[in-house]
């Protein structure tokens, strides 16, 4: 039996490299004819540009592929033949798709939209972990928008065209439309681009709110009658997490007094996060674990929904709870925390962290850091003032 799988695999392994080599001096030959010979699985393709298909989602010429074969040496062979004669049809314009079709999969038939969103989302979902995470990511990201398509009609430029101009421009829905939508259009091979579309919203786009100051945060901070949500509200306010990060946290090292805390889950995974006030670790007693008992086999935005409502709905307070998260931005700046560092404790990139939160700053913020940097400064007196 060893020996048997031994010379197996190297029948094999001579049989793998016969055929490529034979693809390779095909291929040389084929070159100057603008055709290529693709071995995909057990089938051998001649790759050409090509006119569309009848009733193609594509419109003109383009990088098209025809099945020949089997993948053997014969084949090779075979391909290299038909290669020729295609090129023969192109040139002298007798080219016909109904010459070919007879050897296309019995599968490649013009699917429905509603067909193509099934396998787009069987594919999506193949790429990348089904969790809540990724559902989450499936329904707001690509479902809000596929549901809006005709799932009954075929799909073409002027269906996507017309779906994004149901949408408000310069949006983020606007531009959500044309990322999803260019993304099934690739998926479809189907020539479309929205980029024409897309408008100018961006970061700089939103509307910029009044963040709440320190002493408001402290006066919402003792007014909350409930214990277990006002050691949430003090550790969003102190480490500027995600709604529903507060509840993936490594609780052994706040209990024992670590104030550098640790986020174990969430939507951007594992980091630690430094305090900012730090002196706020002891005035709200963050050391006193208290837990709110809520559901969390759920996604995390549906978690983070629930600490929105808890907030608003209970305690009214002036500003939204994720103003927090803001706000603890906002103040690492004032202490002169890299941005860089500052970008990777609360979970996001360089660029977003730069574009996002940096229009939020106004005078206020501009004198406070000018201040703390001065009144920690040792540099030396100008001698005009000496």
């Amino acid at each position: 039996m060893k020996t048997y799988f031994i010379l197996g695999w190297i029948f094999n392994g001579n049989f793998m490299k016969n055929i490529e080599h034979a693809l390779k001096e095909a291929n040389g030959r084929l070159r100057i004819y603008g055709i290529k010979i693709e071995q995909i699985g057990s089938r051998l393709y001649l790759r050409a540009t090509l006119p569309p298909k009848p009733l193609a989602l594509k419109n003109g010429w383009h990088q098209q592929k025809i099945n020949i074969t089997v993948a053997n040496l014969d084949g090779v062979k075979l391909a290299e033949k038909e290669g020729k004669l295609l090129r023969l049809r192109l040139d002298t314009k007798t080219f016909d798709w109904n010459d070919y079709l007879k050897s296309e999969p019995q599968n490649s038939k013009v699917k429905t939209i509603g067909e193509l969103i099934q396998e787009f989302e069987k594919d999506y979902f193949e790429k990348r972990q089904r969790n809540f995470k990724t559902e989450s990511t499936w329904k707001v990201e690509y479902q809000t928008v596929f549901k809006t398509l005709p799932q009954h009609e075929i799909l073409n430029a002027e269906v996507l065209k017309q779906a994004i101009l149901t949408t408000t421009p310069d949006t983020r829905t606007r531009k959500r439309f044309c990322l999803t939508l260019r993304l099934l259009a690739k998926f479809a091979d189907l020539d479309f681009n929205p980029s024409s579309y897309s408008g100018s919203y961006g970061y700089r786009s939103r509307q910029i709110r009044s963040l709440p100051t320190d002493k408001l945060i402290l006066e919402c901070h003792s007014n909350l009658v409930d214990a277990k949500w006002q050691w949430i509200f003090g550790m969003l306010a102190t480490y500027g997490l995600r709604n529903h990060e507060v509840f993936f946290l490594d609780l052994e090292q706040l209990r024992a007094g670590n104030k550098i805390i640790t986020v174990l889950a969430g939507k951007t995974g594992y980091r630690k996060i430094w305090p900012f006030h730090p002196e706020w670790f002891d005035s709200f007693g963050l050391q006193n674990v208290k837990i709110p008992d809520i559901n969390l086999n759920r996604s995390n935005s549906a978690i983070g929904r629930t600490v929105t409502q808890r907030f608003r709905r209970n305690d009214g307070l002036q500003f939204r709870v994720y103003d927090l998260r803001h706000a603890w931005a906002i103040r690492t700046l004032e202490y002169g925390i890299d941005i860089t560092l500052a970008a990777q404790q609360m979970g996001h990139s360089l660029s977003v962290h730069s574009n996002l939160y940096h229009a939020w700053i106004n005078a206020e913020h501009h004198q406070r850091a000018f201040d703390l940097a001065i009144n920690k400064s040792d540099r030396p007196l100008p001698p005009e003032l000496i």
